[in-house]
Formats: structure tokens, sequence, C-alpha cells
């Protein structure tokens, strides 16, 4: 079964939560506070790997989700860091998010990974907030949890060359005998129902040429097999275009030229633009090479032809190097341009202040969220660290700001306190 896109699910692990300790000691009276901090949260990674080619393991597996860190112990020993979740994808993975349809990430290079959520961080056990005057903190934080994130895994073939046309043109008879590539191979439409990649020698060099099951008119929109597969060949560096110049099903090979290139200039205008070499194929079964040169003029030089049979192996060496110095002059394959995606954007520095209704103000963002995992609200010593805090970091100053008076309810998340100058 070949299977290109999958939707999954993934979850960084949660940050654990800081220790409650205090020294325990024979002689000493009143030990003081040492709680370990949380382990941090397993990171979930991408690793390509040359041992997959298609997204068939996801196809039942669709929940992923990297280990939770460790609670904090005592004696100011941290807890274990959670189990980094590693997910093995083919080359030429692309990540997208869910909601947003955005690239997150070009999974290209062989054996490198991609770090796409990272674990939450552990919470600071009682021990990170002794100070001067507060001896014995009866408080720790709790560890950062993390969100659930839908992705699609979308698989783009990485080819130098990708082979088009009709179907039962001999595509695949042409890249069985190009290549170390062994497609099924049938005289009737569709053989292919999956891309096949081959790889070509050409003396030290070589290069990887995949056939695209064939395309008909319509294919853009849906028809037949080729708006499922055109996706396989947008990374290619240029265009191998296979026509059956003997007409064995009847159709005109310039017609059936002009049908392909429109189908790609609709799906992909970039597409339709990389450069293309004309393979006339199944050359052992035309009586009058007239057909050859009335093509030929008929396309007015726009490309370079080759003339083959590729059931007979004629003319295939001549292919592979026209094929090879045309490549030559081409730029390399990159991974595509990935903007900066949010999803390990942790703001911890954002402060919003909302008026609810006359009396009432709610406080939100990033930083309100951090400091408040150390809140214990039963705690006197827990809500006067938190208060200094929102003092310290101008907060009260902005809740005055914004019109906030003495009796006033202030929000943070579930829990109401009053304003009091």
């Amino acid at each position: 079964m070949f299977v290109d896109t999958a939707r999954i699910y993934i979850k960084a692990g949660n940050g654990g939560k800081g220790a409650i300790s205090f020294r325990r000691e024979k002689g000493i009276a009143n030990g003081g506070p040492n709680g370990g901090n949380g382990g941090k949260g397993g990171d979930v990674i991408f690793r390509v790997s040359k041992d997959m080619n298609n997204l068939v393991s996801f196809k039942y597996s669709t929940h992923f989700k990297a280990e939770n860190g460790e609670q904090g112990q005592k004696n100011n020993k941290n807890g274990k860091s959670g189990q980094d979740l590693i997910i093995s994808v083919p080359q030429g993975t692309i990540v997208r998010d869910f909601e947003t349809k955005k690239i997150i990430a070009d999974l290209f290079y062989l054996d490198k990974d991609y770090v796409l959520l990272k674990g939450g961080e552990g919470g600071k056990g009682n021990a990170f907030f002794k100070s001067p005057t507060r001896q014995a903190p009866h408080f720790s934080q709790t560890g950062e949890v993390t969100k659930e994130h839908s992705v699609i895994l979308e698989l783009k073939t990485l080819a130098d060359v990708g082979l088009i046309g009709f179907p039962n043109v001999g595509k695949s008879t042409l890249l069985s005998v190009v290549s170390n590539a062994k497609p099924k191979i049938a005289n009737y439409h569709f053989t292919t129902l999956t891309p096949n990649l081959g790889v070509v020698k050409y003396y030290e060099h070589s290069f990887v040429v995949a056939d695209i099951p064939g395309l008909i008119e319509g294919a853009s929109e849906g028809q037949g097999l080729g708006h499922e597969f055109l996706k396989h060949i947008e990374r290619t560096r240029m265009l191998v275009h296979v026509i059956d110049i003997s007409s064995t099903d009847g159709r005109d090979p310039y017609n059936d030229y002009l049908v392909i290139n429109e189908e790609l200039k609709k799906f992909n205008k970039t597409l339709a633009g990389l450069p293309q070499i004309i393979v006339l194929n199944k050359i052992d079964r035309i009586r009058d090479y007239f057909v050859v040169d009335e093509f030929k003029h008929r396309i007015n030089k726009k490309h370079k032809v080759v003339c083959v049979s590729a059931i007979c192996r004629d003319n295939i060496q001549e292919l592979i190097k026209t094929i090879w110095q045309e490549l030559e002059k081409l730029p390399a394959q990159v991974p595509i341009d990935v903007e900066e995606f949010g999803f390990d954007k942790k703001d911890k520095t954002g402060i919003e202040i909302k008026k609810v209704s006359n009396d009432t103000y709610e406080i939100s963002g990033g930083f309100i969220e951090n400091i408040s995992r150390g809140i214990v609200v039963n705690d006197y010593e827990s809500l006067s660290y938190f208060w200094k805090r929102l003092k310290n970091d101008g907060v009260i100053d902005m809740l005055r700001e914004k019109g906030v008076k003495d009796g006033d309810t202030i929000r943070i998340g579930k829990v109401d306190f009053e304003f009091v100058e």
C-alpha cells in the first residue's frame, strides 16, 4: 500500500513538578528547603530515514506523545527529563500545520533530526524560592504543560528527473532500462499506481528518476491518477516527457504533448516551466520517419528531442547522456524556504489586561501563565511571592493605568483576587 499523505497528532512531554521538601537531620531543628526541580518533558523529533519510501506506517498509528518529565525529589535532586520521541519519516516529507496549512518543516536531508516540538520546562522546587525573608517556602512550581498539535505529513518525492506522459507510452519500461528500478509493466492503462524511483548511472555520476503515474486530460482537476501524484514531480529539476510516436493507442503525439503541458500549467506554473526533454518512444514501430520530422517541426525546437525504443533498448545511452548534460546546467535541489512557525515560541513576557465588567479586570499572557505555575492559593508565602513578582515586573502599575481601583476584582485564570492599594 502506498500512502503519501497522513494526518497525525503530536504532543511534547509535560515538565515535571518541583518538589516540596525540607532537610531532616539529627541535631538540626529547622532544616531548610531542599526540594529539587522537575525534569524537562521530552521533545518531538522528526528523523529522515533512508529505509522508508511512503507514509503507510501513519495510516493506523496517528497519536504520538513524548514522555513527561519526572517530579523533583528531596535532597535537591532534580527529576529525570522525559525521553524524546523520535518519529521516522521518508526523505522529502513536508510537515504542515493542520489548522493553517502552513509548512512547518521540509524534511529534506537524510539522517537529519528536526525538533518540531520542545518539551515543557520542569517546575522549580521549593529550594529555588528560598530567600532571606522567606526561609521555609511551602510551595513549588508545577511543570509546564504542553499542547497537542495536529499536523499533516505530505510526501513529495525527491528526484532529479520526473518522467511524465500519457498512460501506456512506455515510461515504466524506459525507467527499467535506464536505471536499477523494477516497476510493474503491462500493456494497459495505469499499470503504474505509485511513483517509482530509479537511480541512473552515467560513468562516475548518478541521478534519480521518478516515474509518475500516467496523466490524462483533466488530471489537474482530479481526473484519473494524475492529480494525486503530480505533487511528486514538484521537486524535480527537469522533466522527461515520454510520447508514443507510433500512435499505438490511436492518439496524436503532438496533441498528447499539448495536453500534458496544459495540465502541468494548470496544476503548477513553476512545474510547467521546468526544462523538458522530449522522448519519442516506440520508434521501432513506425514505418515512416516523417512522423518524427513533423513532430520536431511542430514544437519548433522548443525542447531537445531524443528518439528511443525502450523495449529494444535503442538509443538509451544517448538519452542518458542528454539528460545528464542538461542536469549539469541546473542548480541542485534545495529544501523549501520555510518561515519560522509558532509551535515552539513560548511567550514568557506577554501581559494583557482586559476589562471584563465595571469592576473586574482579567490578566493574561505568557508572563502570567509562567509565574502562576508557582501559585498555591491557600499558602500565604506563595501568594506573597506572586504579588511581589507582579509589583516588581510592573503589572500592578499597568493595572492602575487601566483604571483599577481599590476593591476591584482581578481575575487570573480561574481565580479572583481583590485589589488592595
